[in-house]
């Protein structure tokens, strides 16, 4: 296992490049911990796969430095990293045995025999293809080759790091919850450094440690994903976590108040902000309380979704998303009240904190 330190890494895909624009990976400064389970999570094209595959040595930054417990590798290859890397589709040997395919990686480092056999049958159980140990590849389904492909991933004891680039894209949503609660326990057992690329949240929140939130090209949060929940450092992670993700109201402030067209919201606090920014009132769906009392609001339609409800709204002509018990009755005449406990506040995307 390995720390891995990404020293103010930036990534441009033409040449010379001049403007901040010109990069697909913005600047990247952040050290991961030994031992960690960390997701990189954000939509197609915000960067994810171009940092893991500079972390794994598939490409070489622009500028900056990769280091694995301090040792700078920005320059070394793959195969001299000594990490593991999950592709979004499978990459096995489809001549070889299911085995053989385990046994290869394990073999090409001359590990004795004996151990190759333990590791493997360790894994196969993992994966839960002990039963077929001994067919060729060539025959099994998408789902049972990219569980190959995890297992090839975990059969090694000795890698600095285990890298997945979205590897349950074919794999069936049932198998999926299976393969990430598997996961999952086998990071807890053995402690490998984890790096999953993905774009799907539920896969991110249930895998990983820490979730590393991208957003055109750049980190806009690393956090626990009750802290990306909760207090959400930019509205792109409030709008991409959730379902439905954070209302966002623009606003202005006035002490410890926040003014929405012509209703006043009370704050916990009277966060400062620069005069020209632009303000906006965040508060997740789970935190709009709908009822008889407190400010008027136009429903618009009411989603069942199961055990809630999903009630869509105006409030002062903004869309407003509430999320209700599925027995709540909602009034002829519906008010809302927002949970202060629950608003956060941004000036020009960026949350603001309590007096700064």
């Amino acid at each position: 296992m390995a720390r891995i330190t990404l020293d103010h890494i930036r990534h441009a895909y033409g040449p010379k490049p001049s403007a901040e624009k010109d990069y697909a990976l913005k600047e990247v400064h952040h050290q991961w911990e030994d031992g960690g389970a960390y997701a990189l999570l954000g939509p197609s094209g915000c960067g994810k796969t171009t940092l893991l595959n500079i972390i794994s040595g598939l490409l070489t930054p622009s500028e900056g430095r990769i280091l694995f417990d301090g040792r700078d590798v920005t320059r070394l290859p793959t195969e001299s990293r000594n990490i593991a890397q999950v592709f979004q589709f499978p990459v096995i040997y489809d001549t070889m045995t299911v085995y053989d395919n385990l046994a290869f990686p394990l073999r090409n480092r001359k590990v004795p025999e004996a151990e190759v056999d333990r590791r493997v049958r360790e894994t196969l159980a993992m994966i839960d293809l002990v039963d077929w140990a001994d067919r060729k590849a060539r025959g099994l389904t998408a789902d049972q080759k990219q569980k190959i492909s995890l297992g090839r991933g975990l059969v090694r004891s000795d890698v600095n790091a285990i890298l997945f680039d979205e590897p349950l894209t074919v794999i069936d949503p049932h198998m999926k919850w299976i393969l990430r609660s598997q996961l999952k326990r086998l990071h807890q057992t053995f402690g490998h450094t984890m790096v999953y690329v993905t774009h799907d949240q539920t896969e991110a929140l249930t895998f990983a440690e820490k979730v590393v939130v991208m957003y055109e090209g750049e980190i806009v949060q690393i956090g626990t994903p009750v802290e990306l929940f909760e207090k959400p450092r930019h509205t792109f992670v409030g709008y991409f976590i959730g379902s439905p993700g954070m209302n966002l109201l623009p606003a202005e402030l006035s002490g410890a108040s926040a003014t929405v067209g012509r209703q006043t919201i009370p704050l916990s606090s009277g966060p400062t902000v620069v005069p020209e920014a632009r303000v906006e009132l965040g508060i997740r769906p789970e935190y709009v309380r709908i009822g008889r009392e407190g400010l008027p609001i136009q429903v618009t339609k009411v989603e069942d979704v199961g055990r809630q409800k999903i009630v869509r709204a105006l409030f002062e002509g903004v869309p407003l998303a509430a999320i209700i018990s599925e027995d709540q009755e909602i009034p002829a005449d519906p008010r809302v009240v927002f949970e202060p406990h629950g608003i956060n506040i941004y000036a020009d995307s960026w949350r603001v904190e309590a007096g700064g």
